[in-house]
């Protein structure tokens, strides 16, 4: 048995946890997987670097309508491919061998664990390992659907598509969210013919009603999607291609496809780490319970000693997040007296999908439900892309940016955008909504670049003073 001051189980965000305050100090990292976590390997960083080769094959194709005549010629796909995984392995080789070989007081365990007791830990091997401080940051993992033919090797989650050798002619993608929305904009855009099954009616239910809605019309023209339907069967053809039975709204279909990608979620390990025997709380959708501080709650109260973080414990999978729960965290664990709480109330999120998409804050349905429950009146504004010089330029008919505010303070309570670069537009509005900024004084208490996009943003702040109250019947 093996003791040390400080373990970690991950190896993504829980590897920013060793500061220098650990110097001396005995630590463990432990992590079964590949070194640095979801996001470097199999997440945000590589599925972006695929995402703006196919923006530029797609802008080939869309030059036409502004008289520009490009064509995309193809992509190179293992050209793409290689040139994104030699960076990013590298850059996990290089995390790994600098905690495991150059830092004297890390040990790395690369394999699994699981707990024994609250304090107590055992390795895949059978290496026991004991902690003063564990910090669980394990992460999540795809879901896969209860369907006959999961098992096919022509099935893939996202941990592994992006390392496929050859472009797919035809893509069957089951699933409606996050995953879905930007893998079938990668496949589509670099030519591959892209089928969506979708058990609800319509594409990103979990955002705003308006940008589900616009986006589901502005997907269905890119992709076959097809909604209300589920996939019941997967069956191997003598070519090698997949046979997909699906059920629909008009009954039973079938088509042929070279690859099919579950993109139906992801659910945290804790069911990998034997938390019923430390005596740790899970939440309802079995992450962690922790609480403010990170850490995690044993009947309701703390456990000394127990911290978590990121996809194991957060509602927000999202590396952002994660990365300031790991800040939290790391100053907690060195300073019990001045414990810091996380800060979950303005988190954005974007779909790197086309069009883009940026949300931060509560959606048109939680707005209303706020402001009544408090007796405000909600000021909603939405405002168009191409009402602006910008717009006008890019000749856009989809893009919009939608906000939601109390009418008498200006206080924003939610904003959500869709079209070109909105991850970087909602920027400022993000600022806006964590240090109190209302919406006149944002509108009018700076300079705006003319004709720049961003104009779009002022217009909406300017809008929601004369917006009429919201309801469903709005444009």
């Amino acid at each position: 048995m093996t003791h040390f001051d400080l373990a970690i189980i991950g190896s993504g965000s829980g590897n920013s946890i060793i500061t220098p305050d650990w110097d001396g100090k005995k630590v463990a990292i432990i992590d079964g997987g590949t070194f640095g976590g979801t996001c470097l390997n199999v997440g945000c960083i590589p599925t972006k670097m695929f995402v703006y080769p196919a923006q530029l094959a797609a802008a080939a194709v869309d030059g036409a309508r502004l008289g520009v005549d490009t064509v995309s010629a193809g992509v190179r796909w293992r050209d793409i491919r290689d040139r994104i995984f030699t960076r990013i392995d590298a850059i996990s080789d290089g995390g790994r061998r600098y905690r495991d070989e150059e830092l004297d007081n890390v040990t790395l365990f690369s394999e699994y664990v699981r707990f024994v007791s609250p304090h107590a830990l055992v390795t895949a091997s059978g290496q026991e390992i004991t902690a003063d401080e564990i910090v669980v940051a394990a992460g999540s993992r795809p879901v896969l659907p209860d369907v006959p033919g999961m098992d096919l090797p022509q099935v893939h989650t996202s941990d592994t598509v992006m390392r496929i050798d050859e472009l797919p002619a035809r893509v069957l993608i089951i699933g409606g969210g996050y995953i879905a929305a930007e893998f079938g904009f990668v496949f589509s855009a670099f030519g591959s013919d892209v089928t969506m099954a979708v058990r609800s009616g319509a594409l990103l239910r979990s955002l705003d009603e308006t940008v589900s809605e616009r986006f589901t019309a502005e997907a269905s023209k890119q992709w076959n999607v097809q909604f209300e339907t589920t996939v019941d069967s997967l069956v191997e053809n003598a070519d090698g291609s997949v046979h997909a039975v699906l059920s629909g709204p008009a009954g039973e279909s079938a088509l042929d496809v070279d690859l099919v990608l579950a993109a139906t979620g992801r659910t945290p390990n804790t069911d990998r780490l034997d938390i019923g025997a430390a005596g740790f709380d899970l939440t309802s959708d079995g992450r962690l319970a922790v609480d403010s501080y990170g850490r995690v709650l044993a009947s309701g109260a703390p456990a000394k000693g127990i911290w978590a973080l990121g996809d194991i414990s957060s509602p927000y999978q999202l590396k952002h997040v994660a990365n300031h729960e790991a800040r939290v965290v790391a100053h907690n664990l060195v300073h019990p007296g001045d414990l810091r709480a996380t800060d979950h109330r303005f988190v954005p999120a974007a779909v790197f999908s086309s069009p883009q998409i940026a949300s931060v804050g509560m959606t048109e349905d939680q707005a209303i439900a706020d402001t009544e429950a408090r007796g405000v009146e909600l000021a909603l504004a939405v405002q168009e892309y191409g009402s602006t010089a910008y717009g006008w330029a890019m000749e856009d008919s989809t893009g919009f940016v939608k906000l939601l505010a109390e009418r008498e303070s200006g206080r924003l309570l939610g904003a959500h955008i869709m079209g070109h670069e909105a991850s970087m537009l909602i920027q400022p509005l993000v600022q806006a909504m964590e240090f109190g900024l209302d919406a006149a004084t944002m509108a009018r208490g700076q300079y705006w670049i003319h004709p720049a996009l961003t104009e779009v943003v002022e217009n909406a702040l300017l809008s929601l003073n004369t917006k009429e109250k919201p309801g469903r019947n709005r444009p």
